[in-house]
Parts: structure tokens; sequence; C-alpha cells
């Protein structure tokens, strides 16, 4: 069963308009599809967050434009990086018994053996690519590594799909991996080939893998 969420057509696109649409705590968006002229709409930026809450990111939404309904998915939006809110948004027109192709993001479960025994933890694949109904899609793809051990790893092949999807990925393509602890003897000697600290650590970060 899929949630209903209301639109709007939008017919001003000058930057006046949008500016309005978003004062008014709406967003603009973009319905397209296969079968559907492109439909430039806007909806309730509250209705969008209690739709997702309730049938996921990558759930069917039944969108009612002017009272003309349309089974979409969520396929992306922009976000403002300072107020961290959504400023536009894209729906995908779907037919339920056609496969599509999506991006599901991959979640790592259980703290692994590994890690316990001082090894570090590489995820390099953060979503991966599947083709399935639109029913079908799961909101995330869970992999256990809890008997995950130093210098084992985990790969595409070891995702149980039960039938339900189809992976777009390589069965060999590393998901994660344990990478062993650092020998005592490299520590040591890294800290006696310099006085003090680096200038720039402070200015140091992990930089994200992108979502």
């Amino acid at each position: 069963m899929s949630a209903v969420l209301v639109a709007k057509e939008r017919k001003e696109f000058r930057n006046s308009a949008l500016k309005q649409i978003r004062d008014n705590g709406d967003i603009p968006a973009i319905v397209y599809g296969k079968k559907v002229e492109n439909k430039p709409v806007y909806i309730s930026s509250a209705d969008l967050t209690k739709t997702i809450r309730e049938v996921g990111r990558n759930g069917v939404i039944s969108l009612d434009i002017d009272g003309q309904k349309h089974d979409v998915i969520l396929t992306d939006y922009q976000e403002d990086a300072l107020k961290k809110e959504i400023r536009h948004v894209d729906f995908l027109a779907v037919d339920k018994s056609s496969k599509i192709n999506v991006e599901v993001r991959l979640v790592l479960v259980g703290e692994a053996a590994g890690v316990k025994d001082g090894g570090v933890l590489q995820q390099p694949l953060h979503q991966i690519s599947i083709s399935t109904t639109p029913a079908n899609i799961p909101s995330q793809i869970e992999v256990d590594i809890e008997n995950l051990q130093v210098g084992e790893t985990v790969t595409i092949a070891d995702i149980p799909t039960m039938g339900a999807y189809t992976i777009h990925h390589d069965d060999e393509e590393v998901i994660a991996s344990i990478l062993p602890p650092k020998q005592e003897e490299e520590i040591n000697s890294g800290e006696q080939q310099a006085d003090g600290h680096p200038e720039n650590e402070e200015g140091r970060e992990t930089t994200p893998v992108g979502e």
C-alpha cells in the first residue's frame, strides 16, 4: 500500500515564484518517467517528511497531482548545505509491474570480530545499484559483519538477494574488509623520525565517501 502525497502543478517559474513556494513551507519538484511528460509541481515539506517516514526513502508514493494520481519514487533531491533543508525533489513515475534500476544504501551490521582484535574496518562501497520492481526496493541493504576476522573481506557475492532483486556489480567487488593492526615497531619508528606533531595535524580530516 503506497502513501498518498498531494502535489500541485507549478505554472510560475521565476525565482520569485520559487522563493514564494519555499517561504510557504513547500518544496518545488519535478515528476518524470517513460509514460509521463515532465511535470513541475510543488509539495508540502512537512507532508514529504511524513510520507518518507511512512514508506521509506525508496518506497512507492502515490502522488496526487490536482486529483490525478501517479505511482512515483523519490530518485533525487537537492539540499541546502547550511540550513539542511530540501530545496528541490525529483520523482520518477513508475509502473509497479516493471523493473527499474535504483541505488540503495549499504549498511554494515554488527561489530566485526577482527575490529575487537585491533583490526581496522574499511568500507569502500556505501551504495549499490540494483534492479527490481518498485514494491521490492529495499530501504537499505544490511550486511552482517559480526564474524569478519582480520584479513578477511565481504564481497557482493555475500549479499543474500533471496531473488527479490538483481545486483549490478561484480561478485568479487569488496564491500568491507578488516586490515591488520599496525605493528608496534612501525608506530615507534614513525614517532622517532620527527619531534612534536605536524603543524597541520588539526586540519587533517577523513574525507567522507559520497552518498
